[in-house]
Formats: structure tokens, C-alpha cells, sequence
């Protein structure tokens, strides 16, 4: 299994916080990889709770504006839901992936509900006409998947 230092930077290209997981597979656009949330003993978030040890199944394409994690429960397989960051497309090199984090999340449960989260932090970025626009397309285009049970969300019950 390869490690892969996952990098989440700001809208300045600086980073926000970095970890390592492990890839599960890879692709010409894309990387799959597996981390372990360790950055709160506990943390409620209202419409989910994440606790240290709980299982990420990340998704990172350098060719969408998104990257998309499975969330399951630590020391079981209870899918939490799907955490989706907006960002531009990632950097994925062979020991790194990096986003740039663009605010806007969308939260997918397991029955497939659907909350867009962050609405004003993503208005407040100075982002160009072109990449707010193509923000708003990829956050339509994981509603869409996430309403259809395609792509990575096949999985809703």
C-alpha cells in the first residue's frame, strides 16, 4: 500500500492542514485513498458527528471541481455519508494530492438528503465570474449524482 500526503490548501495556495492516507487505486484524472480522521476526538457537526478513527474513503479528480469522501463510522462499515468539498481541480502527483478548498461543502446522507453547506463563506471569496460559475456547475452536478445514487453515491440506501 503507498502513502500519499494529502495536502488542503487556501485560496492563496497555502496550506490549511496535511495529512497522509493510503491509495486505493489511481487513474489518469483521478486518486483514491484511504485516511483516518484524527484531527478531533469529536466533532458535531449538526447533520453528522465525525470521532477520531472514523474511516475516510477520499476521492480526488484533477479533472472535476470537487473531491468527494466516504465517511464510515470508526471500528465498523456504517456509511456516515458522503462530505463533498467544492475546490478547484486537484493536483495529483505521484506522493501528493492537493486542493485548493473553495468553501462551499455538500453534505450527503446515507438516504441520499442532500445539504449545501457554507454558502456565505463561498460568496466571500473573490473568485473570477468563470470560477464561480464553475463551482456552482460541480456542486449542481453532485446534487444531480447524489439525486441519480451514480458515480460514488451509488451506495444510498
Amino acid at each position: 500500500m503507498t502513502p500519499i500526503t494529502v495536502r488542503k490548501l487556501d485560496l492563496n495556495g497555502q496550506p490549511i492542514f496535511t495529512y497522509t492516507g493510503t491509495v486505493l487505486a489511481r487513474s489518469a484524472t483521478a486518486v483514491s485513498l484511504e485516511a483516518f480522521f484524527t484531527r478531533y476526538a469529536r466533532l458535531d457537526l449538526g447533520y453528522t458527528v465525525f470521532e477520531q478513527g472514523d474511516r475516510f474513503v477520499e476521492h480526488f479528480y484533477s479533472d472535476r471541481w470537487y473531491n468527494v469522501f466516504e465517511v464510515y463510522a470508526v471500528g465498523t462499515q456504517r456509511l456516515r455519508g458522503w462530505y463533498c468539498n467544492l475546490t478547484r481541480p486537484a493536483v495529483i502527483e505521484d506522493d501528493q494530492v492537493s486542493a485548493v478548498d473553495l468553501a462551499l461543502d455538500v453534505w450527503v446522507d446515507p438516504d441520499g438528503k442532500t445539504q449545501v453547506l457554507d454558502e456565505a463563506e463561498f460568496a466571500a471569496l473573490p473568485l473570477a465570474a468563470d470560477e464561480n460559475g464553475a463551482v456552482r456547475a460541480a456542486c449542481a452536478e453532485l446534487l444531480d449524482l447524489a439525486a441519480h445514487r451514480a458515480g460514488v453515491f451509488e451506495k444510498i440506501e
